[in-house]
């Protein structure tokens, strides 16, 4: 099972993500992960790719679409893979496709989270997570359950992204409107694309996710 989970940002698209993989066996292909991983390896891709960031130019589609291949080929990907932050644009779409044609595969989903942008704003600005393992957490909504402490690998780093603060989430939601939010006529064509309320509590979200790939 192939799937992309579409949102703007902060829409709890990560955590559902997780969620998938821990249920399913699927991998979370996040774009700007797998670029960076690519490049610590030492390949020759990841020499391309980190030639390119160097220069101050954007990693092409082609190079992107390169890197997902070869991770959808590898064995742990065998049960399937979810897409974070790629595709962003109707090209990207289009390449997506085509390459999992060749290996004989499709997407399965795409699950659009729908948010009020006001309300997210809110969320976000009390959104930390842990340095060590990456789990999230929020000053209001989901605190550790001990004081200080991650539920998950018991550190105690936390950090706040720079760009969850109000006046950076509202530029990343203008950046999702222009360049994301115009996929989704091409999915809705397709007849794969079905939404979800993204504002309400996870395993509610959880919930409404399973439903749609179970069908």
């Amino acid at each position: 099972m192939n799937l992309i989970l579409l949102g703007p940002p902060g829409a709890g698209k990560g955590t559902q993500a997780k969620r998938l993989e821990q249920a399913h066996g699927l991998v979370q292909l996040a774009t700007g992960d797998m670029l960076r991983a690519e490049t610590a390896s030492g390949s020759e891709l990841g020499r391309r790719i980190k030639a390119v960031m160097e220069s101050g130019a954007l990693v092409s589609d082609e190079i992107v679409i390169e890197v997902i291949e070869q991770r959808i080929a590898a064995p742990e990907a065998k049960d399937g893979v979810i897409l974070d932050g790629f595709p962003r644009t109707i090209p990207q779409a289009e390449a997506l496709d085509a390459m999992l044609a060749g290996h004989d595969l499709k997407l399965d989903h795409v699950i659009l989270m729908e948010v009020d942008e006001a309300a997210l704003v809110d969320r976000l600005a009390g959104r930390f997570s842990c340095r060590a393992c990456g789990a999230s957490y929020h000053e209001r909504y989901h605190r550790p359950k001990r004081e200080g402490v991650c539920d998950v690998c018991g550190s105690h780093d936390f950090v706040q992204r720079p760009d969850d603060r109000p006046e950076a989430v509202q530029k990343r939601f203008e950046v999702y409107r222009q360049q994301t939010a115009p996929i989704l006529p091409y999915y809705r064509a397709k007849g794969i694309l079905e939404t979800v309320d993204g504002m309400g509590e996870m395993d509610a979200v959880t919930k409404a996710i399973e439903a749609i790939i179970s069908r």
